[in-house]
């Protein structure tokens, strides 16, 4: 049966994705992505939407780790140290992005697809990132469901992010037990957020942290 994830991926006309190619185009802004686990499913549902080619740059699949540093500059010491699924790595590709493409904004993935868990990170663990003009956002997502919603869901609420970003929206977040700052996001057990600065300040309806992985 279909969920309302996988439905709301399915109508472009109306999806966060609409929305961030909306808003982008009115302040005149670039976009470029970077995904690991999305494998190239983010940037498709950009390009979906008409008029993209104005605000959108390109984007990379770096699903291999070594890759992240090569193609998206992440630094190697922070990928050997933590891994890929990692708030700073997702927040690194993110900036990487935007750098390497000439763009005003970065929207990265990262996070455990399934079936099994990778290098003790649990299936459902994604971290979405931006990174625009004043510094980069992450969110942490705990997904629920098999590989294919993992990814779709992945890219759902990586659009929302870039939306509130672009929007400037608040949230009001709780307290997680890694001290980052959790709230309930459509499709997720949590979600968790360390903004900017990486202190809990207000977002729009999740958390921003800053991790990821394949």
């Amino acid at each position: 049966m279909e969920t309302e994830t996988d439905a709301q991926h399915r109508r472009p006309a109306g999806s966060p994705a609409a929305g961030a190619v909306h808003s982008l185009s009115e302040r005149h802004q670039t976009l470029a992505t970077v995904e690991s686990l999305t494998g190239g499913l983010l940037a498709a549902s950009i390009v979906e939407i008409a008029g993209v080619s104005a605000v959108y740059r390109g984007g990379l699949v770096t699903y291999a780790t070594d890759l992240k540093a090569q193609l998206a500059g992440v630094p190697q010491g922070l990928l050997d140290e933590r891994g890929p699924v990692d708030p700073d790595v997702a927040k690194a590709l993110a900036e990487g992005g935007r750098r390497r493409c000439g763009a005003d904004w970065g929207l990265a993935t990262t996070g455990v697809a399934g079936p099994e868990p990778q290098d003790g990170k649990p299936v459902g663990l994604v971290y979405v990132a931006v990174a625009g003009p004043d510094g980069a956002t992450v969110r942490r997502l705990d997904l629920d469901g098999g590989r294919d919603h993992i990814r779709s869901a992945a890219v759902i609420e990586a659009l929302r992010l870039l939306g509130e970003e672009l929007r400037g929206e608040p949230f009001a977040p709780t307290s997680s037990d890694d001290g980052a700052s959790t709230a309930p996001a459509p499709g997720s057990r949590a979600a968790s957020a360390v903004p900017r600065d990486g202190a809990s300040v207000p977002r729009g309806g999740a958390a921003a942290t800053g991790a990821g992985r394949r």
